[in-house]
């Protein structure tokens, strides 16, 4: 026993003495801004779809804003989907014109089974969304409902987390929303028993639906 306190004893020195002496190599030429994964050539769009995909979430491409009126009805109405809740107010206007009953009231909230919101921008590289409370979504929307819909446009595809942390400190500069939050696949834990459980602490399944608004070039 007295041997083992020794040799931890010495460790923990070791470790006091680096700590106390500073490396006399200087750190000048460190590369912040280089990519430390390989890059595809694939569209963003398509590292999005495949990548989003692969964490468990739904995807559906929508060619403009009329084709994602119709697809989210059409998918509304095959999962039978109630209690849809919305806040921001370019939805609501497609949902009125594509006569899809929904709710605003703050008094529906807690019930909500969909949640209907946009998005900051999209990191294609690891499939994420970015959400932030100044959206007049909120807080509390994209972890309330049981199912999270995401409205995005592919004008909001960032390649990565990094850069999309960047566009949003480009968009706001010096008023930083209190809250940037990146959803990556639906909730799940494995805490219980380490059994996969999805939902655990927010939305089981979340789908985005990708408007293009790009046009290409002549």
């Amino acid at each position: 026993m007295q041997s083992n306190t020794t040799s931890k004893e010495k460790i923990l020195k070791k470790i006091r003495k680096a700590l106390t002496h500073k490396s006399s190599q200087e750190m000048v030429d460190l590369d912040k801004e280089s990519e430390i994964f390989t890059s595809s050539d694939e569209p963003l769009e398509i590292q999005f779809a495949q990548n989003f995909s692969a964490v468990n979430g739904k995807f559906i491409f929508c060619e403009n804003e009329n084709e994602f009126i119709e697809n989210f009805d059409f998918i509304a109405k095959d999962n039978n989907w109630k209690n849809i809740f919305c806040l921001e107010p370019a939805l609501k206007d497609m949902l009125r014109k594509g006569k899809i009953k929904f709710s605003d009231k703050e008094e529906d909230l807690l019930n909500t089974d969909i949640g209907l919101t946009l998005c900051e921008c999209l990191a294609a590289r690891t499939g994420s969304v970015i959400v932030t409370s100044r959206q007049a979504s909120g807080r509390r929307l994209p972890v309330y409902s049981n199912i999270h819909i995401v409205a995005a446009y592919t004008s909001q595809l960032k390649h990565d987390i990094k850069d999309a942390l960047k566009f949003i400190r480009e968009k706001y500069k010096n008023q930083l929303p209190s809250m940037i939050s990146t959803i990556t696949g639906p909730s799940r834990t494995a805490d219980i028993e380490k059994t996969m459980v999805q939902g655990a602490h927010g939305p089981k399944e979340i789908f985005v639906f990708l408007i293009d608004d790009i046009q290409p070039a002549d």
